[in-house]
């Protein structure tokens, strides 16, 4: 399973973030998650994204604004946000109209 490793200057340069590519409908066995993984993940998914979201604003606000490292943060953001609606859409039922 890839790794990503992010360095984030605006914190000192020392912050590493690990990133793992997940399948959003299994777990790291390949497994399918149940509602309680599910919900578990999503947390986590949360939690992350706020992280990006300060991080973000801490990289903005210093004076070395590197445009390179605020895009890929922003798209790793937008992919997080994808994987939580992913998510949140298999906990709620279809229900057919």
């Amino acid at each position: 399973m890839p790794m990503h490793f992010l360095r984030w200057p605006a914190f000192g340069g020392t912050a590493m973030v690990q990133f793992v590519r997940r399948c959003p409908k299994a777990d790291m066995n390949g497994e399918p998650m149940d509602e309680s993984q599910i919900a578990k993940r999503l947390e986590i998914l949360r939690v992350e994204h706020r992280d990006l979201d300060s991080a973000i604003a801490a990289l903005f606000e210093t004076s070395s604004k590197d445009q390179l490292q605020l895009a890929r943060l922003k798209k790793r953001k937008l992919r997080l946000r994808d994987e939580i609606s992913m998510l949140e859409d298999q906990l709620i039922p279809d229900i057919i109209a």
